[in-house]
């Protein structure tokens, strides 16, 4: 059995959702040096690389909205917590989020809107494993990205096509209000929550990196090229450069039903990887 102290995931996760308000993740930063757009597309994708640059450097929030924070977690069946894993993310989020000024954006009740004040609590799940390894997937969201996200119980007739259509409109409506280029995660099958943790958890693969599943990788291409079609363009000014990936997640699910789920992610999409 192995022993992981409180103190432990408390100092990381603390650390580590302060960094990622701090600076755009490098594969992303490099996507926007090398995307073959022409101005004013690049020069606002400069403009993103400098803010990254000047709060990195201040050690500042790089946008005001430093979001919500979710933990996805793997924890093997032969790991022993001194205390409860929630309790400790949020003992983290608390401390990561006064030190370093950083923006409460959660309220105790979706209708009484009275602010926590110390951005919890997170939102938390946990797999079991096998083994000893202990991984948390962290992001901070904001509220732009997330409220273009969406989901859909389709008709197992509506095939690629009916996801298609979905989610090209859905990016047409409310793409240029979440700080395009963006990233979309989309998950398929499982039931109606299901694919949207699929989604979100999409949202973690690398620029670039495409399904295993071939059918899979070839949708994801044609959805990027269709949403790119669009023509919103970096920041919503115009222009070639409205995603810079699509990422799919696919479970099996019920002969009845096709959940389809989009999440969005911002041009910044702050997250990270923790293993102790």
């Amino acid at each position: 059995m192995r022993h992981i102290n409180s103190d432990t995931i408390i100092e990381v996760v603390s650390k580590r959702v302060s960094e990622i308000n701090f600076k755009i993740d490098d594969n992303i930063l490099s996507c926007f040096k090398t995307a073959k757009v022409d101005s004013p597309e690049k020069d606002f994708l400069n403009i993103l690389i400098e803010n990254s640059d000047i709060a990195n450097k201040k050690q500042i929030a790089l946008c005001q909205d430093t979001g919500i924070v979710i933990v996805f977690a793997k924890v093997g069946v032969e790991v022993k917590l001194d205390k409860s894993l929630e309790e400790s993310i949020n003992i983290a989020v608390k401390k990561g989020y006064l030190e370093n000024y950083l923006r409460k954006s959660v309220v105790v009740d979706p209708i009484n809107r009275v602010n926590t004040e110390d951005n919890t609590p997170a939102i938390v799940h946990v797999e079991l494993v096998d083994g000893d390894g202990f991984e948390l997937q962290i992001m901070s969201k904001g509220g732009g990205s997330e409220n273009a996200s969406a989901l859909w119980m389709l008709d197992p007739a509506d095939g690629e096509q009916g996801i298609v259509d979905k989610v090209v409109a859905r990016i047409k409506e409310k793409g240029m209000n979440c700080c395009p280029p963006l990233i979309l995660g989309i998950g398929i099958g499982g039931d109606m929550e299901k694919s949207a943790m699929l989604a979100k958890k999409a949202l973690f693969r690398k620029i670039g990196e495409r399904s295993s599943v071939q059918r899979y990788s070839l949708l994801e291409q044609r959805i990027l090229e269709e949403v790119n079609s669009l023509g919103i363009g970096v920041g919503g000014f115009g222009g070639k450069l409205t995603a810079m990936d699509v990422f799919i997640e696919i479970a099996p699910c019920h002969i009845a039903s096709m959940p389809v789920a989009l999440n969005v992610g911002c041009h910044s999409s702050r997250h990270c990887v923790v293993k102790l």
